[in-house]
């Protein structure tokens, strides 16, 4: 009889053993998927970050009038090399993605630089990685939605604690940025 109480308690305590490991290495899993999606966003934002100086060189010469234009695309490439966490990236994102459809819109009034297949290619590639930036975006919250759910789940909640795993922070839009793009065009007198 005591046998058979051992072996009961053993399979007891086995298998809270393999609960508890399964759900740690499930919250294991989702950290480092949420830190692989931030790492994807930032392989997409580099290659757009690439392109934007090749952008600029190429309008600097129609767009005379522009400057404004130009100089805001810069600093907004800028604060977003510079941005520190998801919060800052987020706003310095969405700064340059308003100043790109800035540029893009006051392109049309240049039809020598609307004609430049080089202006075109790079007009395709920004919105291309534009779209590839909102798709991993999405896929990054949906992780964080996930994460965060985990790990303020009993029992998972306890055991996130022990491992120090906090709250992640959504990819959001500034309110700003969910404003419509005002656009003045300059024309020559």
């Amino acid at each position: 009889m005591g046998i058979i109480i051992f072996v009961a308690l053993f399979f007891v305590i086995a298998g809270i053993v393999m609960y508890l490991v399964s759900v740690y290495n499930g919250l294991v899993r989702l950290s480092r998927n949420l830190d692989k999606a931030w790492a994807n966003i930032d392989v997409i934002l580099k290659q757009r970050h690439d392109e934007i100086p090749k952008l600029i060189k190429v309008c600097e010469g129609y767009m005379k009038y522009e400057r404004n234009t130009l100089e805001e695309i810069t600093a907004a490439r800028t604060a977003c090399i510079n941005a520190k966490n998801v919060g800052e990236a987020s706003q310095a994102e969405g700064e340059l993605g308003k100043a790109l459809r800035t540029l893009f819109a006051v392109a049309e009034n240049y039809p020598d630089l609307k004609a430049n297949q080089n202006f075109t290619q790079l007009q395709s590639r920004v919105s291309y990685l534009e779209n590839q930036i909102a798709d991993r975006r999405e896929f990054y919250n949906d992780s964080v939605n996930l994460y965060n759910i985990r790990i303020h789940q009993i029992p998972d909640m306890w055991i996130a604690q022990s491992m120090n795993l906090n709250s992640r922070e959504m990819f959001k839009v500034s309110e700003e940025d969910k404003k419509d793009t005002e656009i003045k065009f300059k024309f020559p007198e």
